[in-house]
C-alpha cells in the first residue's frame, strides 16, 4: 500500500501568494488553475516569488532539487525540440553536464 505523497505545492504557493504579495495573484493565477504542477513549474513558481538567490544559497538549493520521471523527459524533450547539446540544456536548467549525459543514456532509447 505504498502510495506516493508529494507535497501539495499549489495550495503551499497559493497561500504564499495570499499572504506575501496579494496584489500579485493574478500573475500566478495560470499556475493555481493547473490540476497538478510540475516539478519545472514549482521551480518557476519559486524564483518569481522570491527571485534571485545570492550564489551560496542557489548552490544549497541545486543540492537538494530532484526531478521525477516526467519533468526529466520534459527537459530531454525541451533539449531536441530546441536542439540544444548538453552543456546549452544543463546551463538553461542550471543543471550539471554529467546529469544531462547520465538522463540521456538511462531515458532515451536510441
Amino acid at each position: 500500500m505504498s502510495q506516493d505523497f508529494k507535497p501539495n505545492y499549489k495550495k503551499i504557493f497559493e497561500d504564499i501568494v495570499l499572504k506575501k504579495c496579494p496584489q500579485r495573484y493574478q500573475e500566478f493565477e495560470y499556475y493555481f488553475n493547473k490540476e497538478n504542477l510540475t516539478i519545472l513549474d514549482v521551480i518557476e513558481i519559486n524564483n518569481r516569488i522570491f527571485g534571485l538567490k545570492d550564489k551560496l544559497t542557489m548552490s544549497f538549493n541545486q543540492q537538494h532539487k530532484s526531478y521525477d520521471y516526467e519533468t526529466i523527459l520534459e527537459m530531454l524533450t525541451y533539449q531536441q525540440t530546441e536542439k540544444l547539446n548538453n552543456l546549452e540544456l544543463a546551463n538553461h536548467f542550471n543543471l550539471s553536464r554529467n546529469t544531462v549525459s547520465k538522463w540521456r543514456r538511462l531515458y532515451l532509447k536510441y
